[in-house]
Order: C-alpha cells, then sequence, then structure tokens
C-alpha cells in the first residue's frame, strides 16, 4: 500500500503501539497496553479478534525497531497462547513523496488443532489486515475512519 505521507511520519505512528487500535478495531476489540511507555522496543498490547471463540486473545510486543524502515512484532494467541505470531512492518520511499507500506504476518501454530484453526482463518485474517491498511491510509492521509485510540487502562 502506498501512503501519501513521509516514510518518518508513518513509522512514528506505527512505533506507538496506542495506535493500533485506531485502524484495527473493526476486527481486534478490548485492546489493553501491555506497560504504561506505548512507544518503541519492548511496548506492546493485548486485544481480543471478533471471532466468538473461547481463545480469541492475543498479544504482541516491539521486539524490534528500526528507525525508520521497519518494525518487527513478536506476540502469542490461541489456545494457552501457545500459537507464536510475528508481524513486520516495512516502510519504503516511494515515487513523490509517498512511502510503501508493507505488512506481513505469520503464525507459528504448535499442535494439529491450532494449525487447522490457523489455515480455515488465513484468508478471513489477510482480508481483514488489507482493510486495516486501508485504514491507516485514511486516518494518516485524510484524517478520517479514526477509531478509538488505546490507553492505559484498555479501549
Amino acid at each position: 500500500m502506498s501512503i501519501a505521507r513521509p516514510r518518518e511520519e508513518i513509522f512514528e505512528y506505527l512505533a506507538d503501539v496506542a495506535n493500533h487500535a485506531e485502524f484495527t478495531d473493526h476486527f481486534l476489540v478490548d485492546w489493553h497496553l501491555l506497560r504504561e511507555d506505548s512507544y518503541g522496543e519492548g511496548a506492546g498490547a493485548r486485544y481480543r479478534v471478533k471471532r466468538g471463540n473461547r481463545f480469541d486473545f492475543g498479544d504482541f510486543t516491539l521486539a524490534e525497531v528500526d528507525p525508520p524502515y521497519r518494525i518487527l512484532e513478536r506476540g502469542r494467541s490461541g489456545k494457552f497462547n501457545r500459537v507464536r505470531t510475528v508481524g513486520v512492518w516495512t516502510l519504503q520511499d516511494g515515487p513523490a513523496g509517498t512511502t510503501r507500506v508493507d505488512y506481513s504476518f505469520e503464525t507459528q501454530p504448535v499442535m494439529l488443532s491450532d494449525h487447522l484453526i490457523d489455515l480455515l482463518g488465513r484468508g478471513k485474517r489477510a482480508r481483514k489486515q488489507a482493510k486495516s491498511l486501508r485504514r491507516l491510509q485514511a486516518i494518516l492521509e485524510e484524517n478520517r475512519d479514526r477509531g478509538r485510540r488505546m490507553t492505559i487502562a484498555g479501549s
């Protein structure tokens, strides 16, 4: 996705995990910060996935922050938090002052049941993440389609 904002501005927005609830609240809800400081390496959040499952909680922490190019998120989700997750934000300069923003998300299921649940939900998750990128673009370019920003006590 291409966003008409400087790479540094987009990076600053994404490096503050309190902002993530704002563009993902259509499928991730009940956000809570994992520490008081929501910015930079070590900052993290816990959330609930809207899917009606008993094991619908997940979390992530910013494990590597390489300004203004890359942010690596590590987390867990699923039953007993046994499914490891990795998310990577990559920002590159684009033409005419735009920034190319890419997000990749991987899961590492442990049990066969976790793997089957992951396979069944992969397409739906990809569509919801694509919508998140469109909402991110609308927020940063036009200041519209904003959700609620997360606070220390939750959103």
